[in-house]
């Protein structure tokens, strides 16, 4: 078991994928919000019928799945809904990512989550690390990756806490608004740090 875990957040666009990627390349595990999001709303669950009973079948996919897209254009224009959507999903989501935190092995675990700082989920971590890029390079990056409106990158963003609030709870940070060699430098320096400090806690436990 992974005696210490490390929460990765950042803001939408910032590139927490690319380097919590970086990270399992150096034989990390990690425990992804989003990922565990899908699970939790995967075909045949009690939960992803509550959405359809809610929004209907213009959330739905034409395999059953949830059309994640829809869902989200309504949820952040209509406040009700994502209230409605966060009460049922996040209790879900967060007994899931504990369990699947618990199960890691490797010499320390990151868990992904980009609303870390909103859900409190960085009380349950031992180090947290942002992300932190500028607000226009976010926009920049979520209109052309996902071919969302700016509106609607705009209305997420705002969902989310601000950068000045997200770097206030960062005991660690990294910076993505540079070249891919500078992030991959950062995270393996970083890598080194958690270990020394994953050590340093088993040792602890062991006293």
């Amino acid at each position: 078991m992974s005696q210490y875990w490390v929460g990765l957040t950042g803001g939408i666009g910032s590139g927490k994928s690319t380097v919590a990627n970086k990270f399992s390349q150096l034989g990390i595990e990690l425990v992804d919000a989003d990922v565990v999001a899908r699970q939790v709303v995967a075909p045949g669950t009690a939960a992803l019928a509550a959405i359809f009973d809610r929004f209907g079948l213009t959330v739905a996919q034409q395999d059953g799945q949830l059309n994640r897209s829809a869902l989200r254009n309504i949820v952040f224009t209509d406040p009700s809904a994502k209230q409605w959507l966060d009460q049922l999903l996040h209790p879900l989501i967060r007994t899931e990512m504990l369990q699947q935190l618990r199960l890691a092995t490797s010499p320390y675990v990151i868990l992904v989550a980009p609303l870390l700082v909103e859900n409190k989920l960085d009380q349950l971590v031992d180090a947290v690390l942002v992300v932190d890029v500028a607000e226009q390079t976010q926009l920049q990056r979520t209109t052309t990756r996902d071919g969302s409106a700016e509106s609607i990158v705009q209305a997420i963003m705002a969902a989310q806490c601000s950068r000045a609030d997200r770097l206030a709870h960062a005991t660690h940070v990294i910076n993505n608004d540079g070249s891919a060699e500078e992030l991959s430098t950062q995270v393996a320096k970083l890598h080194q740090v958690f270990l020394r400090f994953a050590e340093e806690k088993l040792a602890k436990s062991l006293t």
